[in-house]
């Protein structure tokens, strides 16, 4: 073997002799995109494999060349299972609180998106990719919701549903990229549709729904072990009644959304902001360093949520061939500042049967500010107005959030100058 040569800051170096000897190893993440990479150095006389990521072959495939106890194989399958438990946690949670069917689409331990049971209108079964005469149970319509907030992040995602699985919800998840679904149950019929999925590959979890986990929960970090009592802050109607601002206008479908962001914050990455509209989420930032960067990273998604209702958007006359997560990547950037990428006179033939017009900035603007009564729930509590000055341009309406900011009075007052209502939970939701 080749001698392992090392920088004066302790990296590893590839050399000449490893290019002879080792392999590449490539996740396959994007099909596509990654198996073009692996041509690529191939043709430079690399070594290369590409390793599926969905069941027991990766570790099997991992140990043909990693020969240690903890390959990348075996953390990808860890990965998996924690997006499973916590989106199990929320669709249960999320069912009790509202009283519908509820489903989670999960990447990456949080919720690209989540959504309760309630029916599509035309042009939310056109940009969710749902036939004209396809049947919905609730549960499907929630998956379809879930599934349609970032379609772009919920590509491989993993799939929660509240409810035993039926053949309608079963064959939603057919057509989409998925990595796996948790569920208290399954149909025998919805069963064998899921187990055709990736040559029978697929991961099919089924969990007690009447399991009741420990109170204590533990957590080791670099020899440390964190205990603490497990969050069981129940969420509903009561934790909206701290109205701050002076508008106290509340509906119930509000009310509903709010509960909606606020259930979806407890289980997604610390640092998080939700937006939320009848009855799913439209956008989620999590994760940031910032809370203005979590506001805007929400926002926009909620705006692209949006725009892709827009009448020039439905009309885009895709290539038959053109599947949906092409599609879905195509429509993500007709819809920036980079629609060249896709409607160029070199490129516009590779996706569309005919070329589309762009889609200009200001008719961007003025479709979004038609959109209002957008809910809003943060994890924390806003430390700065700037984040509601961000969320207003996106038909914010209504907030829930902590409150204890020494600021709160110059938030309150900016919420109170745009006529939004605000409520106080008292409450932080981090996720650790």
């Amino acid at each position: 073997m080749a001698e392992l040569v090392y920088d004066e800051n302790g990296r590893l170096l590839f050399t000449k002799e490893m290019k002879e000897e080792y392999t590449i190893l490539f996740p396959t993440m994007l099909p596509v995109h990654f198996g073009l990479m692996a041509r690529i150095l191939e043709t430079e006389g690399f070594h290369v494999e590409m390793l599926t990521t969905n069941h027991r072959g990766i570790v099997d495939e991992g140990l043909k060349y990693v020969h240690n106890d903890t390959c990348y194989p075996a953390l990808l399958v860890i990965g998996q299972f924690l997006d499973a438990l916590n989106s199990y946690q929320l669709v249960k949670e999320l069912e009790s609180a509202i009283g519908l069917p509820a489903a989670a689409s999960f990447k990456h331990v949080s919720p690209a998106g989540a959504a309760v049971g309630l029916p599509l209108s035309d042009t939310l079964r056109k940009i969710y990719w749902v036939d004209d005469d396809a049947v919905l149970s609730p549960l499907a319509s929630a998956y379809a919701r879930a599934r349609g907030t970032d379609r772009m992040s919920s590509f491989g995602d993993w799939i929660a549903l509240s409810d035993i699985c039926d053949v309608p919800t079963a064959l939603l998840i057919k057509h989409e990229v998925s990595d796996g679904i948790i569920a208290p149950g399954y149909e025998k019929e919805a069963l064998e549709i899921l187990k055709s999925k990736k040559k029978g590959n697929y991961n099919i979890v089924e969990i007690d729904p009447e399991y009741k986990p420990a109170p204590i929960e533990h957590k080791d970090v670099y020899g440390v072990t964190f205990e603490q009592g497990r969050n069981e802050l129940k969420i509903d109607e009561s934790s909206l009644l701290n109205i701050v601002t002076e508008s106290k206008e509340l509906p119930e479908s509000a009310k509903r959304d709010l509960i909606i962001s606020l259930i979806t914050l407890k289980y997604t990455q610390s640092n998080s902001v939700c937006y939320a509209k009848d009855g799913q989420t439209i956008g989620v930032g999590a994760g940031q360093q910032s809370r203005i960067h979590c506001t805007r990273l929400a926002g926009s998604k909620a705006d692209n949520w949006h725009l892709r209702q827009h009448p020039k958007v439905l009309a885009l006359d895709f290539i038959k061939s053109i599947g949906r997560p092409n599609r879905d990547n195509a429509i993500d950037v007709y819809i920036s500042d980079d629609y060249e990428d896709v409607i160029g006179d070199d490129v516009w033939q590779n996706t569309f049967n005919t070329r589309p017009e762009p889609l200009t900035k200001e008719e961007k603007k003025a479709w979004l500010a038609q959109f209002h009564d957008v809910s809003l729930g943060s994890d924390a509590f806003f430390p700065f107005d700037d984040n509601i000055e961000r969320a207003r341009r996106s038909g914010v309406s209504y907030i829930v959030e902590p409150g204890g900011s020494i600021r709160d009075d110059i938030v309150i007052d900016c919420c109170n100058k745009h006529g939004i209502t605000m409520a106080f939970t008292g409450i932080r939701l981090f996720h650790h």
